[in-house]
């Protein structure tokens, strides 16, 4: 008798609940459907295409022209989701009260019923039709949204009407409110950070080819200051210097460009190549530079004002094909020498780099030892500060320590910025010299 009424209870169930299953089928595909399309990858969508492979092509249409599609996504999820709730009310709710009513009054165990189907068929939708659906989407979006285009495209021509019809009404209330009409694709640099630095974590990009990525778009950014030797170390000829001065410079001295001034660095004639005093020597020629001025041995030197950046200072070097520049301020005097290895040096200095040469050192203790003139944008990685104070007015430790003192810094002073205390710890005649950075309590910042 039992196996009789279950048998019949099935077979009356049977249908209403592939109907059910059918429905949650219909909302699973529409919302893979949706997340694969939002989800693939223009560039790697880009390079099945290239490859010849046409529906990696149509997904990118949609991606350019997303309306029609995800307006048949809403209509086909929403029709599917009220069929399913009329099905489902219809088929549960009976057989739930039948069983209710056993320990409830009629009314009370109809109510309930309802309550129970409404709730069996919105959760069924919501893990099978939705969660599941959109997991399997995510995690593999170019390759299902391939599959899906196709038939997305045949259910649109058949919806078309209702398409126009919906995507009038919705780029009228788009427009209405300022929305944009179309998706922005552009990749920005911090997109390419992003993506290198996931690639970083993820173990496909090395530590040191970030830190090189990274280094190129702070060309935009950095200013030649940041890069140049500065004004006291440059080593410069002048003009009358004798040659037995000019071979002791060089052999205690050792560069490849000597800057050639007229008496003080500030009075620039030019620059010379060690190479040339070099060849000169070999050849038994004289190096007193007035007596070779009509040789060509003194060449003409490449200006630029403190204020470019290194990007600028590429495009420099290119336009003038020079390696090597004087800087300048706003009053002619002369700042500092740059070379295109300093500009190079900047950009490569993660995998080149040796740690003796380091200018910001981490100690065991978590603190930081910085060299006076070490670069804002070096700080701001190695501190993880987004904003600093009066930004442009300084490009070094040094500069960013006056601009907060409002003096020159002198040992011991102190500053306090974002959680970090900068103390100068040396200073060489009025150069900040070393400054130990440590980390502030929050009781003791907020003190």
């Amino acid at each position: 008798m039992l196996a009789a009424m279950s048998s019949d209870l099935l077979s009356e169930l049977l249908p209403d609940l592939l109907a059910i299953a059918l429905l949650i089928a219909g909302a699973a595909f529409f919302s893979v459907a949706e997340i694969s399309v939002a989800a693939s990858r223009r560039l790697r969508l880009r390079r099945l295409a290239d490859d010849g492979d046409l529906r990696a092509e149509r997904v990118l249409a949609v991606q350019e022209q997303p309306g029609h599609y995800f307006t048949v996504v809403q209509i086909g999820l929403n029709m599917v989701a009220i069929l399913g709730g009329i099905v489902g009310e219809g088929a549960l709710t009976p057989h739930y009260a039948a069983l209710l009513s056993l320990a409830l009054p009629g009314p009370q165990a109809q109510t309930l019923g309802f309550a129970l189907s409404f709730l069996t068929i919105t959760a069924l939708f919501i893990v099978l039709a939705d969660l599941v659906p959109r997991r399997l989407g995510m995690n593999d979006p170019e390759r299902l949204a391939m599959r899906t285009v196709g038939p997305m495209s045949v259910l649109a021509t058949l919806l078309m009407p209702l398409v126009w019809a919906f995507n009038g009404v919705s780029n009228a209330l788009s427009r209405l409110l300022g929305l944009p009409q179309q998706r922005d694709d552009r990749v920005t640099h911090h997109d390419i950070l992003a993506l290198t630095a996931a690639g970083a974590q993820a173990g496909a990009v090395a530590s040191e080819e970030q830190q090189v990525i990274e280094n190129v778009f702070e060309l935009d950014t950095r200013t030649v200051e940041t890069a140049m030797t500065t004004r006291e170390r440059v080593v410069y000829l002048s003009m009358d210097d004798d040659e037995a001065l000019i071979r002791t410079r060089v052999a205690e001295q050792p560069h490849s460009t000597y800057l050639v001034c007229a008496e003080g660095i500030d009075e620039v004639l030019g620059y010379v190549d060690a190479t040339d005093l070099f060849q000169r020597v070999l050849l038994g020629q004289p190096l007193a530079l007035r007596a070779c001025a009509e040789s060509g041995l003194v060449k003409k030197v490449l200006i630029v004002p403190d204020r470019l950046t290194l990007a600028e200072m590429l495009s420099q070097f290119r336009s003038a094909h020079e390696d090597f520049a004087v800087i300048v301020n706003e009053y002619s005097l002369v700042v500092g020498v740059i070379t295109l290895n300093d500009v190079m040096s900047t950009v490569m200095a993660a995998m080149v780099g040796q740690p003796d040469e380091e200018q910001i050192v981490r100690r065991d203790d978590g603190s930081f030892l910085a060299d006076g003139s070490t670069p804002v944008p070096d700080l701001q990685r190695a501190l993880g500060i987004d904003d600093w104070p009066q930004p442009g007015q300084y490009d070094t430790l040094a500069g960013f320590l006056m601009v907060m003192l409002r003096r020159i810094p002198r040992r011991t002073d102190q500053v306090v910025w974002e959680g970090w205390r900068f103390e100068v710890v040396d200073v060489d005649r009025h150069r900040v010299d070393q400054v130990m950075v440590t980390r502030v309590p929050a009781a003791s910042e907020a003190a």
